[in-house]
């Protein structure tokens, strides 16, 4: 799992086991250690949320993903969940949680778990 953050936007990018894994299990996480401290982000499945929400507390960002929206997202083409949480004094925190595609440029990444970038294939046809 790959988190972007830049501002007030967060966005999370799965991979083909971790969206089977979030679908099948209810949630997924990863870490950072940083010497004696850690950083977590992680998603979790929600059966009574109605839209992509995300706290930070504890060093751990929980993006919470409604249940009813991420069934059968592992086996559809549907690439990803977006929304933007309304905070304080008419702020907002964009959200996004979506698959995770090759890149289209050399990278000494592993991709090997990546879905296939479409954009790929176009070029293909």
């Amino acid at each position: 799992m790959k988190i972007r953050i830049k501002g007030n936007s967060v966005r999370f990018r799965l991979t083909k086991t971790e969206v089977a894994t979030l679908c099948n299990t209810g949630s997924i996480q990863e870490k950072t250690v940083f010497g004696a401290n850690k950083f977590i982000y992680k998603v979790k499945l929600d059966a009574q949320a109605q839209q992509l929400t995300a706290n930070f507390s504890n060093n751990t960002i929980t993006m919470v993903f409604p249940a009813n929206m991420a069934q059968n997202w592992e086996n559809n083409d549907r690439v990803g969940f977006e929304h933007e949480q309304p905070l304080n004094h008419g702020k907002k925190l964009n959200l996004l949680i979506e698959k995770d595609f090759t890149c289209l440029d050399n990278t000494m990444e592993d991709q090997s778990d990546n879905y296939p970038n479409p954009k790929l294939q176009e070029s293909n046809s």
